[in-house]
């Protein structure tokens, strides 16, 4: 197979990946039909980066795909760089594919004297020569008006729905948001499930300490019921746990965890092991190490998504199909990470 694959005779689509999830982009490209563009990318001694491609992209559709995770700010910026090489090489033109948007959460100032860094990664990836950005779920739908130019805003919702739908018995199911700023997204999901009964858990969150809130009650009913708690990311696990806790100590039947990205930083594998949840569901935005995943856990794969979404935009097809679920020849592939 070419590493480029071609479309209409005057387009080329190029599929290139920093090394933060190489794995991830060698499941799209195998989506795709198509192969990963080779890139020679290192570090010098003082931690600067290097990238170069190895085959001419003047004139193609380059798709950058980089995942921000663990070391984030090193493989933002190695995205940066790869951006501003296909500029220089004369890309028609630059989409970048970030399944998880880092800096997402920051996207208002809470106090004085606060960045609002969301924007400021927009702008970095606009000034470094991007035409086009691709994300899943971010962490507020509001943040795409951050980037002057189109943002093809992909949910995990329809992937999530079809295996909640498969591993969990909807005739006793309460869909859970685990904060008022979810109840859209968990509204949506009860909808689409036939439309559930939705409770959502009241906390207060302490905008001085990150990732602690404390659950002050639940609102809804719960009690001998089986919760689908739904959330975007889970980072140290210590918020969403606290939710398992609060749902069992209400009388629920059973928790499920919903989240499309699992970042599981520091202590967040032990505070899930222990919290009581019957499953916990993820996609693979980010990679998700063996050593990471629990017995009760399932990861799912978001390649077939993004290959979908990448299509689209080649082809210059509708990406908002993609919010209804995936394409026919998409849903055989392995659903699982």
């Amino acid at each position: 197979m070419s590493a480029i694959l071609e479309g209409t005779p005057d387009k080329r689509l190029v599929l290139v990946t920093g090394r933060a999830y190489p794995e991830l982009a060698q499941k799209v490209a195998e989506c795709l039909g198509t192969e990963i563009l080779e890139t020679t990318a290192y570090d010098f001694a003082n931690g600067e980066m290097y990238v170069r491609f190895a085959e001419p992209v003047r004139g193609a559709d380059v798709f950058v795909l980089q995942c921000h995770s663990g070391k984030i700010n090193k493989w933002i910026m190695e995205q940066l760089i790869m951006i501003d090489a296909l500029k220089r090489a004369s890309a028609r033109s630059i989409t970048v594919v970030a399944p998880f948007m880092g800096y997402s959460r920051q996207d208002k100032k809470h106090r004085g004297r606060e960045p609002i860094t969301a924007r400021l990664i927009f702008d970095l990836f606009r000034s470094a020569g991007a035409d086009r950005i691709m994300t899943v779920d971010l962490h507020a739908a509001q943040e795409q008006g951050f980037f002057d130019g189109p943002v093809d805003h992909l949910t995990a919702m329809p992937v999530l729905l079809d295996y909640v739908r498969s591993a969990v018995s909807l005739d006793n199911t309460t869909i859970v948001s685990p904060d008022a700023g979810r109840i859209k997204v968990s509204e949506q999901w009860a909808a689409k499930l036939g439309g559930l009964p939705l409770a959502f858990i009241h906390k207060q969150r302490d905008i001085t300490r990150p990732n602690h809130a404390e659950a002050h009650g639940i609102i809804g009913d719960v009690d001998g019921r089986d919760c689908v708690v739904v959330d975007d990311m889970v980072d140290t696990a210590g918020t969403i746990c606290e939710a398992v806790r609060t749902l069992n100590e209400a009388g629920a039947k059973s928790v499920t965890l919903v989240a499309t990205h699992g970042l599981l930083s520091g202590p967040a594998v032990e505070r899930l092991k222990t919290c009581g949840a019957k499953e916990i569901v993820f996609m693979d935005t980010v990679p998700i190490s063996e050593s990471k995943r629990l017995p009760n856990m399932t990861v799912l794969s978001v390649a077939p998504l993004l290959a979908a979404g990448i299509r689209s935009v080649f082809e210059e097809g509708s990406v908002a199909t993609l919010l209804e679920g995936l394409p026919e020849d998409m849903r055989p592939r392995n659903i699982y990470a």
